[in-house]
């Protein structure tokens, strides 16, 4: 009998180093099948997946019975020799020559039969155990690391911003109030942006990454009330800056994806041909150029409005590709986005919306830099003076043009992956009508 203790351990996905050799796995029963006289144990360890073959002359008979007897996700330890199979998911099996039981697991909610999406959420927690949902996290950490590394290679640094704010940066309807001891509300932030604002004029490149929160009473696909959004900010910078700064990161985010999860987009049956054709630069066309083109395609858009999903969706199909669009009417954007000098209805904004019908994943532009039309803003938009003073001060004390944006990782993961909803593509999903697990 092996001591499994002190043995050479191995994970699965680096199991191609260990061909003709024994190793010990540690792991969960993700799903067995019997043929007679042999077990065909399908083991997950965190890392991937490998199909175990156990055969009773090997293991003997109590081995072989205990085994008969293991209920989907039990913990278990197997060591074995590890063989190639061209004919095995992997290309590698384990032929079991001991197994050890490390936690039991009985009725197990979450079966190979087909549930539905409310009780698949009520039970989250154990959904995630599943190959597909494990695959769309780790396309998640990838789209994440090669953000990080985006930013990170270009010289921004990333500054945390608060997510307890006193005021609102969207839309003061979105907010989540928060009781802030007993002197005060605070509210769960919408953005990082006015802090980064600050951060830039002190750094000159920034960036914020984290959880943001908008108390939206929707239900599409698109939405979440808890989602992560990085946040880049530069001083010195222009409406043009801002653009291809989005449009290299976009870029930059699709290939590492295609080039390092390719093995988990298989999984999610994800056809890669409308992402391997994006290629920079993207179109660019102003709200004016894209009102035209929602006409020419028969939907009765009215110059003034923000977009909606199916304007979205229409844009993107137009070109096959992410589109930029720009200088959105001044008065459907926030009170800090500058106005065109050229043309003050319009202002120096931007969205970049992705294809496939996935809508906008950034939106940004160039902030106002001027106090006294700042000063005038916040009146307009009857915010609070006193609680915008800190805000200010960035245009009193050596104020310069400077611009950013903001990315929603879910609506990117959701594209990268080929969801139907932005729900997969967070672990734990808050929604209108969803605060568990």
């Amino acid at each position: 009998m092996v001591d499994m203790a002190h043995t050479t351990v191995a994970h699965i996905s680096g199991i191609a180093a260990h061909e003709g050799c024994e190793v010990t796995l540690r792991g969960w029963l993700h799903n067995r099948r019997s043929s007679g006289r042999i077990h065909f144990l399908t083991l997950r360890d965190g890392t991937g997946f490998i199909q175990a073959v156990m055969s009773k002359a090997a293991v003997g008979e109590d081995v072989f019975r205990q085994a008969d007897h293991l209920g989907q996700e039990t913990a278990i330890r197997i060591h074995g020799l590890v063989r190639a199979d061209a004919r095995a998911p992997g290309g590698y099996e384990i032929d079991v020559a001991q197994l050890e039981q490390v936690g039991p697991s009985q009725d197990y909610p979450i079966t190979p039969k087909e549930h539905g999406v409310e009780y698949l959420l009520d039970h989250r927690h154990l959904w995630l155990r599943t190959e597909r949902q494990q695959a769309i996290l780790r396309i998640r950490h990838e789209v994440i690391d090669s953000i990080r590394t985006f930013f990170n290679e270009r010289g921004f640094v990333l500054v945390d911003t608060p997510i307890l704010t006193p005021a609102a940066c969207e839309g003061t309807t979105t907010l989540f109030p928060v009781p802030y001891f007993d002197t005060a509300t605070a509210f769960l932030t919408q953005s990082g942006q006015l802090y980064n604002e600050a951060n830039a004029m002190a750094l000159g490149r920034v960036y914020c990454f984290g959880p943001t929160f908008r108390a939206e009473k929707s239900k599409t696909r698109r939405h979440l009330t808890e989602f992560w959004m990085v946040e880049p900010e530069m001083a010195y910078a222009a409406l043009d800056d801002v653009m291809a700064l989005g449009e290299e990161l976009v870029a930059a985010v699709i290939g590492r994806v295609l080039a390092n999860r390719r093995r988990e987009l298989a999984v999610l049956e994800r056809d890669t041909a409308p992402l391997e054709r994006i290629r920079t630069p993207f179109p660019r066309v102003s709200y004016d150029e894209a009102v035209e083109i929602l006409r020419q395609r028969g939907l009765p858009f009215e110059w003034g409005g923000d977009f909606g999903s199916p304007d979205e969706t229409a844009l993107a199909e137009h070109f096959d590709q992410p589109v930029i669009v720009h200088r959105f009417p001044a008065a459907a954007k926030a009170f800090y986005m500058k106005a065109d000098p050229q043309r003050p209805e319009a202002s120096l904004s931007v969205d970049v919306l992705a294809p496939e019908g996935y809508g906008e994943i950034i939106g940004g532009g160039q902030r106002e830099d001027d106090y006294d039309v700042l000063c005038e803003r916040v009146r307009a938009h009857d915010l609070p003076e006193d609680t915008f003073s800190w805000y200010l001060d960035l245009r009193r004390y050596g104020s310069v043009p400077h611009g950013g944006f903001g990315m929603g990782v879910e609506r990117v993961v959701a594209w990268m992956c080929g969801l139907a909803h932005v729900r997969e593509a967070i672990p734990y999903p808050r929604m209108l009508h969803r605060l568990t697990p």
